[in-house]
């Protein structure tokens, strides 16, 4: 598997996978219009895409705003290997600190987030919809 910088021909591709893990996704045009401000990373096995991470940056924080591995890909580390190049990213960039928002009943994610050195700093109250949920905030610093 290996991990790349999004282009914009992998849009819909990655809106794709957007729809299929939110159920409020992203647009295409929300993705065209958030390259300007922040950092995807795609990670690709056999040329197809198997997920992304996306963080908006305002140095020297970051904010990670979506992570998804399509459904057959889940399982073999590739969640794991975007939050590492983007940690790695990160770090080459002077950004010493990241923080985001993950369901709260996310078991699967929040253990991602955990195993690469994220910790709970406290809940946002019903911060998703479709389904209501509390969002736990999660932080990651520069070591």
């Amino acid at each position: 598997m290996t991990i790349r910088r999004m282009k914009k021909k992998d849009i819909p591709e990655v809106a794709f996978i957007e729809s299929q893990c939110f159920t409020q996704p992203w647009s295409e045009h929300g993705f065209e219009e958030a390259m300007n401000d922040a950092v995807f990373l795609i990670a690709e096995e056999n040329e197809q895409i198997a997920g992304y991470i996306g963080m908006y940056v305002m140095e020297p924080e970051g904010e990670i705003t979506n992570v998804a591995v399509r459904e057959e890909c889940r399982g073999n580390g590739c969640g794991n290997l975007l939050l590492q190049a983007m940690e790695q990213w990160a770090q080459k960039h002077r950004i010493e600190r990241i923080v985001l928002e993950v369901r709260s009943g996310n078991a699967g994610a929040i253990h991602v987030y955990e195993k690469n050195g994220f910790v709970k700093l406290g809940i946002r109250k019903n911060f998703y919809q479709f389904p209501q949920e509390d969002a736990d905030i999660m932080e990651w610093k520069k070591c």
